[in-house]
């Protein structure tokens, strides 16, 4: 396949110094046998001047008691235990000056192997917990703490990461390096095959070999063994076991040629992520060109959230948008101030949506009177009767106004008898002054509003109302009939599967309000359709009672708002 012969930038080659790196080496061995002790008479040498120690795992304790070792010249760096602090302990000591001019300091690690215990036990937790999350999405049992859980090898690949994230930032040291680890007997293999013969190794990552200078075996105290070494000061052949006579930390770094090596690290480190830059080549370009965006800030989201509000089609559509955007959870840590005071931007969306429903309640009550006004209005102003089963007739005032649905739809249905309904034409004469006007066209939509009702005087709002003719007025609705009972369970369940997907009930109903008001049977199909994603919905969120709850509720269930209460008044403010 042809490629690209010409170079893509200028280059300039180099001599090579000649000088060793600053050496990292690793002391190693069974238990008990001088390794700790060693690196603390390590740290008197005249080559350096300060020593940091840093002590991983609570097992040994030694960092403090080390301190009286003849020699002994180093400071304790602290941390809390985690790998986040630990790094950042290391790269504290990294960043450290010289304390003695022309002598640089050294790191000692107690020890690496507790570290790499340390990112292990990481894994397998992490490995359990991914355990238990798949048994619940697929609704089996999770593990116990006697199941045997396996570590993924993409876990281990993470384990590996961090382990060499320590590495590269010892690496980055302007000096030694000395980490302890342990060393165990473990059973030889051949050819992926165990053998009779036993061998030892590093418990630890299992290239730190490679990527360390020095291997310094020790067998027991003033019982040391060379096993590995980079060095070209030192005539040791490659891959020799060579006895060290009267070793010690300073006698090994003057072997190495420490005494001429650079004042750092001459390494080029390979950056595996400039693949993923390859591929998108504009992606960096863009987020150097515009950081800010990907961040919320308070007068961000106020002004988010004013746009939203001045939306001309669905100001509360835009607003649930701002919430699937930015999440809940980080729209309640930004703080806003407005008008309103100051509070985090997911209260100001809340109280934005209250707002509007208010404003949305008002507007449809006002022209609900409205409409009663006009379509119950007569000649001479006079009230009506209604018959009853005696015969007398008594005087009917306005009903209170309980469901304006309602009352529209009993509009629609029965006009007044006392008007015709004028049909409609494209230019309709206005009424003459004092008349009455007549009734709206039942087939034709409600124009809007000129003004809102808080730009209605008490004047102008309708006082007495005239009754609505006996012979017309729809049938009044059973308190306790079991049909409008069901139906009002069938909403309420409806509610709270609006409130679960974060929407309203008007929008989760729409699709069977196209054609008006559906039946009973048609409402409940809809309803126990929308369980399935519903239940789905509460087990991601960790509600797994509730969801059995759910999904053991008959059809309809009259006390299912009841149950759902308490999480809906546990949730965060919005949701």
């Amino acid at each position: 396949m042809p490629g690209i012969t010409t170079p893509l930038r200028e280059r300039k080659s180099r001599r090579p110094t000649g000088l060793p790196n600053p050496p990292m080496i690793v002391l190693c061995g069974p238990e008990k046998c001088g390794k700790s002790h060693e690196a603390a008479r390590g740290t008197g040498s005249d080559l350096i001047g300060i020593a940091f120690w840093i002590e991983i795992g609570g097992s040994e304790g030694t960092a403090d008691y080390y301190g009286r070792v003849p020699g002994a010249n180093y400071e304790i760096v602290p941390h809390d235990g985690s790998y986040q602090d630990i790094l950042d302990a290391i790269r504290w000591a990294v960043h450290q000056p010289q304390r003695v001019a022309g002598k640089p300091n050294m790191i000692v690690i107690d020890n690496g192997s507790n570290l790499w215990d340390m990112i292990s036990d990481e894994q397998a937790l992490f490995a359990r917990r991914r355990a238990v999350n798949k048994a619940q999405e697929s609704r089996r049992r999770a593990p116990s703490l006697d199941d045997p859980v396996v570590v993924d090898p993409d876990l281990w690949n993470r384990a590996k990461d961090r382990w060499g994230e320590i590495l590269w930032m010892l690496r980055r040291h302007a000096g030694p390096v000395v980490m302890i680890a342990r060393q165990e007997v473990v059973t030889a293999f051949e050819n992926d095959k165990p053998t009779r013969n036993t061998t030892r190794k590093i418990k630890a990552e299992k290239n730190l070999p490679a990527a360390v200078d020095a291997i310094v075996e020790m067998r027991g105290i003033g019982d040391a063994y060379l096993t590995g070494v980079r060095t070209l000061h030192w005539d040791v052949k490659p891959g020799d076991t060579v006895r060290f006579e009267d070793f010690s930390i300073d006698a090994l770094l003057r072997r190495m040629g420490f005494e001429e090596a650079a004042t750092h690290r001459q390494v080029t480190e390979s950056r595996p992520e400039a693949y993923l830059d390859e591929q998108q080549p504009t992606q960096p370009q863009r987020a150097q060109q515009s950081p800010a965006d990907n961040e919320l800030t308070g007068p961000k989201a106020a002004a988010l959230i004013k746009k939203a509000l001045e939306d001309p089609t669905n100001p509360e559509m835009a607003l649930q948008g701002i919430r699937e955007e930015w999440g809940i959870r980080t729209l309640q840590q930004i703080p806003t101030e407005s008008r309103l005071g100051k509070m985090s931007a997911d209260a100001l969306i809340a109280r934005s949506l209250a707002y509007i429903k208010a404003q949305a309640e008002k507007r449809q009550q006002g022209a609900g009177d409205q409409q009663r006004g006009e379509t119950t209005g007569t000649d001479d102003g006079q009230e009506k009767t209604t018959g009853t089963d005696d015969g007398q007739g008594e005087t009917t005032s306005t009903p209170p106004a309980a469901v304006e649905q309602d009352q529209a739809r009993e509009h629609r249905e029965t006009p007044p008898e006392s008007s015709a309904p004028v049909p409609p034409t494209p230019e309709q004469e206005p009424p003459a002054e004092g008349a009455t006007p007549p009734p709206p066209d039942p087939q034709a939509e409600e124009p809007p509003s000129a003004e809102t009702p808080e730009d209605t005087s008490a004047a102008e709002e309708p006082q007495d109302i005239p009754a609505r003719p006996a012979a017309r007025r729809a049938p009044r609705k059973k308190p306790n009939d079991p049909m409008e009972i069901a139906r009002q369970a069938l909403l309420d369940e409806a509610e709270v599967q609006a409130r679960l997907k974060f929407t309203t009930r008007r929008d989760l109903l729409q699709p069977i309000y196209a054609n008006g008001e559906p039946g009973l049977a048609q409402l409940r199909d809809f309803v126990q359709g929308q369980r399935a994603e519903v239940i789905a919905l509460l087990e991601e969120n960790d509600q797994p009672v509730l969801a059995d709850v759910y999904r053991r509720a008959p059809m309809p269930d009259l006390g299912l708002a009841k149950k759902f209460a308490p999480y809906f008044d546990s949730a965060p403010a919005g949701q």
